[in-house]
């Protein structure tokens, strides 16, 4: 190695020595251990009926102003959980409430519904907004724009940041989730990797041999991996040449086509054709999605996944499919923990679903009210899901009033007096279950420490 180089790598890791020292990278280098919780982080966009799945109402009685759900204003026959029974004071037909375990839930959960030991229901949250913009970050970092833009980290990246691990090539997948990267404390190579379809990734890993081939690639990554090890012999910052190192090192797994095939569609369909079944309209995207998420959590390339769900924003006659647009994200979750049941990680025995961990929202949900145009609007209530095994299953915390109209005060709860929950305390409770503090991140938001197990 000639003396410039070494004294140009030298000269370049000393300046860079700061940046990297306590970066994630370098935090690789010295891995805890605390590398075996996955996290898959879903929004469904729109807007939800709450009534149709965690907080079912099908009865006028009881001072109830709303409109349950009937067979006159949805199409009930792709229903799975749909079981006819006589409206109050109508010849039309609402839906039979399901006892599951601790809970009574509505018909749009599909065979979810059956896992009720398996997940955790939180109602009765408190939304302060009607805006999809709004709510839609919200649910995400606990914290309400501001001027139209969001003013903290979303949940994703505060995992990322805190719990990044040396196997991890991409840190954190955002695919159309309402990610953001914002805060003093951040790191900036656990910056979610924000991509419209997962599929887009594999075209930027695709490489052309017009100028150099395949081996002449490999030669030069054999050098640089040569020189990153001689410096760090005697660099003054062993910490620089080291990470450089463990970035060279990874080039030619992150290109190979095992980690390519991670962002094929045809191949994710293969591995997983439980996502995708006969009937399915409206969530085939999430379901690719969902499948990515648990090859890239098998082989541990990436520590946190999160994506969208087609949106359910359903304001005119197409209230009357809502049920199956949301009956569908439900079945991709029943999918979800069903393949993580009988998937093993890379090299291990353990099964995905001891350290793989699920929360999904959304932005508010409907009202109770069906307007003029046959759909239901937006109203600032919400209800939220998780699948932790570190969170209480079977579990509802939270409820609305028997108007669904506000959401209910919780009582000797919080420790700034009785309210109802946010989704801050949602995203802080989800944190708490890893004993991440959430004030490192967060203005708002209070661990629920009744659902921690």
């Amino acid at each position: 190695m000639s003396q410039s180089r070494r004294t140009f790598l030298k000269v370049l890791g000393a300046g860079a020595a700061a940046a990297f020292s306590s970066g994630p990278i370098a935090r690789a280098l010295a891995d805890t251990g605390n590398s075996k919780e996955f996290f898959i982080l879903i929004h469904q966009a729109g807007g939800w009926d709450v009534t149709l799945w965690s907080d079912p109402r099908n009865s006028r009685k009881g001072g109830y102003i709303g409109d349950p759900a009937t067979t006159l204003d949805i199409d009930p026959t792709k229903i799975t959980g749909w079981q006819n029974q006589p409206l109050d004071g109508g010849a039309d037909e609402t839906f039979q409430l399901l006892q599951k375990g601790n809970y009574l839930l509505g018909p749009a959960m599909g065979s979810l519904a059956d896992m009720f030991d398996r997940f955790t229901l939180i109602n009765g949250l408190a939304m302060n907004t009607v805006s999809h913009p709004d709510g839609t970050y919200f649910s995400s970092t606990g914290r309400h724009l501001a001027g139209g833009r969001p003013v903290a980290a979303s949940i994703d990246t505060m995992l990322a940041n805190e719990l990044v691990s040396q196997q991890n090539f991409l840190p954190s997948v955002s695919v159309n989730f309402p990610s953001t990267f914002i805060g003093n404390n951040l790191d900036a190579s656990v910056s979610p990797l924000r991509v419209t379809d997962v599929t887009a990734v594999a075209k930027s890993l695709a490489r052309t041999t017009l100028y150099d081939s395949d081996q002449d690639r490999a030669n030069v990554t054999t050098l640089l991996d040569k020189e990153s090890k001689e410096l760090a012999q005697d660099a003054y910052y062993p910490q620089v040449p080291q990470a450089f190192d463990l970035q060279v090192g990874r080039m030619p797994q992150i290109l190979s086509d095992d980690i390519r095939g991670l962002f094929d569609a045809n191949k994710l369909k293969a591995a997983h054709p439980s996502f995708f079944y006969a009937g399915q309209q409206y969530q085939k995207t999430g379901g690719l999605n969902a499948a990515f998420a648990v090859e890239a959590i098998r082989k541990q390339v990436a520590r946190v996944v999160s994506f969208q769900m087609t949106s359910c924003d359903t304001h005119n006659t197409n209230y009357k499919f809502h049920p199956q647009i949301i009956q569908e994200t439900f079945e991709m979750i029943a999918s979800l923990i069903r393949e993580m049941d009988n998937t093993t990680f890379v090299g291990s025995n353990d099964k995905l679903s001891d350290h793989v961990h699920i929360l999904v929202v959304s932005e508010f949900c409907r009202t109770p009210q069906i307007n003029l145009s046959g759909g239901r609007d937006h109203y600032p209530n919400n209800s939220a899901l998780i699948v932790s095994p570190r969170i209480k299953a079977n579990t509802v915390f939270g409820a609305s009033d028997p108007q669904q109209l506000l959401p209910v005060e919780q009582k000797g709860v919080f420790s700034d007096g009785d309210r109802a929950p946010s989704p801050a305390d949602v995203l802080a409770t989800f944190m708490g279950a890893f004993k991440i503090d959430p004030r490192k991140y967060m203005r708002d938001g209070e661990v629920i420490k009744a659902l921690l197990r």
